[in-house]
């Protein structure tokens, strides 16, 4: 149980340390609950921060169940997106709704990328060390599109970092990573939220004070 993403971020920064220092690392946070906890992160190993923007591609009348995600690119790349078929077959999801819904969160993915940056672009990560950061981990499927989208992009080594997730999400996720850092796998695992004593939500203004001090990154 952690007290906070602050506290989160803090233990995470420790299983972190042999990165401290390295000269070209990156910390990209998922937002919006991913940022407390890689700023804390980012500050320890005295690397830039930027949000790495992905969302996750919800059953109509269940949002909360993801079928999928989707990440963002640079320029004029297309969108990484990852699809649970089964899940996709099971609730009988036509082409057209997926890409209904895939539109409308690219139009999000789009806004909060210019609400957290603002003038500034997605972050440069071609051949360097990337840490993604996140709250923790459900389903993994938004960390999942992040590293893809990631590898896309070029990055030279990448490193998914989390307080918690269920162990068959962080297994499946070293599948495509170059290394997973969680700190607790509880099993039954119930919710991200469950670990946390205190889990508010994130605020859009947060991320951005959050982000505030890397602007010139």
């Amino acid at each position: 149980m952690f007290r906070d993403r602050q506290e989160a971020g803090r233990l995470l920064a420790q299983a972190l340390a042999k990165y401290k220092g390295h000269p070209n690392l990156i910390v990209l946070a998922l937002p919006r609950g991913g940022v407390p906890v890689a700023r804390v992160v980012a500050e320890s190993l005295g690397a830039p921060i930027d949000v790495f923007v992905v969302r996750k591609l919800g059953v109509p009348w269940q949002p909360e169940l993801a079928f999928g995600a989707i990440a963002e690119t640079p320029g004029t790349d297309p969108a990484v997106r990852v699809i649970d078929e089964g899940l996709v077959r099971e609730c009988e999801l036509s082409p057209e709704v997926i890409e209904e819904i895939a539109e409308r969160e690219q139009r999000e993915i789009d806004r909060r990328g210019r609400l957290y940056r603002g003038a500034r672009s997605l972050a440069d990560i071609r051949g360097r060390e990337v840490i993604v950061v996140d709250d923790g981990l459900a389903t993994g499927s938004t960390m999942l599109a992040a590293v893809r989208a990631l590898r896309q992009q070029k990055a030279g080594r990448i490193v998914v970092a989390v307080p918690v997730g269920p162990p068959a999400t962080c297994d499946a996720l070293r599948q495509e990573a170059d290394e997973v850092v969680c700190l607790s796998s509880p099993e039954p695992f119930y919710s991200v939220g469950t670990w946390y004593e205190n889990f508010d939500q994130v605020t859009d203004r947060q991320v951005q004070r959050a982000l505030s001090p890397a602007a010139g990154d």
